[in-house]
């Protein structure tokens, strides 16, 4: 396209988008006025109920006389308290996301022998179809990883002998399919970015059978394949927080809305990775990681903590950060006075930060942590409990294990997609009806006006 070519398409849309403002506005009192649960979120913050699930239970607040009491965060992975399984694999020195995807898949704690039966299915499920590689990844680089996941997904559909059949034997097969493939998307995914975007060279290597999830990412990404098994249980126990969090977080809730209107398995999941990819949901743990960037280059000190409440102040203020006014890693839909996945990714991460680089940046994610509850409800007239959220540590973490922020958001989908595929083979045996809320028409009745008129 030539440079006034150019002009005159930016001016047309500008002119066009002009008039879908015009024609989209509605008045926020109209929300109140009608009752509106916007968000899907009641006027108390509470999410509105739209189905029941075993899957999964997020437990943040109670309701006492109809008033929401903040309480200590609770996730429990079908009835089992999330924070027991990652600590019994910790205490124990063994990998444990593939018994969590096991637990969520299945509903019940795999005895070892089921447990190693299931990692061989996953392993032998690795390699993906003939030519996929170089046909649907290599010859259209993304920058964004999280698109070509979705895209690659929707194109196994193609590679499928049986892709629109949703019995749950089906779909289980399927889901395991993906679960077990999208590390390998990821990782050459990335390496097709690398050559293309950043002008460096691909390495690719073969998987080993006998590794596990959190190994086979650390070795595809490395150009030595050398990771520590200190790393890949770090790693380990990363993939194992974000493997669920309930049926209402965006992408869940996208997988099951999809699932109810009867489609198949790999439309219904690149919808769910679309849905992860805002910074609202799972793409926030890249805005922390900005977000601290932008501190380093505020302030001379990042462990001072009036220099660090000031520059937080400032963001509240919208004078610093990117303009938005949040302060990105803290807060959270249900929990408010603690999310256990933070608890346990800031335990890590000190683990890990002492007498290394990352050392100040763990004490500068300790201070967001400590001062922003008061400096929120300082700037605001509606006070609020708030506590760190899981994306204020998880990049930090990633940092450590040398994990580029390309991949931040990609590796809490290979973590989620175990959460999605339970949720969505649940919504096939038990949600009945297609997903379909209502909206209330704010069109005043109008007539036609033939063209010659207008």
């Amino acid at each position: 396209m030539s440079t006034i070519e150019s002009h005159v398409a930016e001016r047309d849309i500008k002119n066009l988008c002009e008039q879908i403002r015009k024609y989209n506005y509605i008045a926020p009192s109209d929300y109140d006025r009608f009752n509106i649960k916007r968000g899907l979120r009641n006027n108390d913050g509470t999410g509105v109920m739209a189905g029941i699930t075993g899957v999964c239970t997020v437990e943040g607040y109670y309701m006492s006389d109809g008033e929401k009491l903040p309480k200590e965060g609770k996730l429990l992975f079908r009835g089992i308290d999330m924070e027991d399984i990652v600590n019994a694999c910790i205490s124990e020195d063994r990998f444990g996301f593939e018994e969590v995807v096991y637990l969520l898949l299945f509903g019940s704690l795999p005895t070892k022998e089921q447990l190693d039966n299931f990692c061989k299915i996953l392993s032998s499920c690795r390699e993906l179809p003939e030519d996929f590689i170089e046909d649907m990844i290599m010859k259209a680089p993304s920058p964004n990883i999280m698109n070509k996941l979705s895209r690659a997904v929707l194109a196994l559909y193609s590679y499928d002998s049986n892709p629109d059949d949703t019995s749950i034997e089906n779909v289980l097969r399927q889901c395991i399919h993906l679960i077990a493939q999208i590390p390998a998307i990821m990782v050459y995914a990335y390496q097709v970015k690398r050559r293309h975007y950043y002008h460096k060279s691909m390495y690719i290597h073969q998987m080993k059978p006998e590794h596990r999830t959190a190994e086979t990412i650390l070795r595809s990404i490395r150009a030595d394949k050398t990771f520590t098994d200190r790393e890949a249980k770090l790693l380990d126990v990363c993939l194992m927080l974000h493997a669920e969090h309930g049926g209402g977080n965006n992408s869940t809730f996208a997988s099951r809305v999809l699932t109810s209107s009867g489609t198949d398995t790999y439309a219904s999941t690149a919808a769910s990775i679309g849905a992860l990819k805002g910074p609202k949901h799972g793409g926030a743990n890249i805005k922390v990681s900005e977000m601290v960037e932008q501190i380093k280059a505020g302030v001379s000190d990042i462990t001072n903590e009036g220099q660090v409440a000031d520059f937080l102040n400032k963001i509240m203020r919208k004078e610093a950060g990117d303009g938005s006014g949040l302060i990105y890693g803290m807060g959270h839909a249900v929990y408010t006075l603690s999310d256990p996945r933070a608890k346990i990714l800031k335990q890590k991460a000190a683990e890990f930060a002492v007498n290394i680089e990352f050392e100040d940046e763990f004490i500068l994610l300790s201070l967001i942590e400590q001062l922003t509850p008061e400096i929120f409800n300082s700037n605001k007239t509606q006070k609020k409990a708030m506590c760190a959220n899981v994306d204020l540590y998880s990049g930090l973490v990633y940092k450590m294990l040398d994990i580029p922020p390309d991949l931040f958001t990609p590796i809490f989908t290979i973590a989620r997609i175990a959460g999605w595929s339970a949720h969505r083979m649940e919504e096939l045996l038990t949600g009945g009806k297609i997903i379909r809320p209502a909206y209330k028409s704010s069109n005043a009745r109008n007539i036609y006006t033939p063209i010659n008129n207008r």
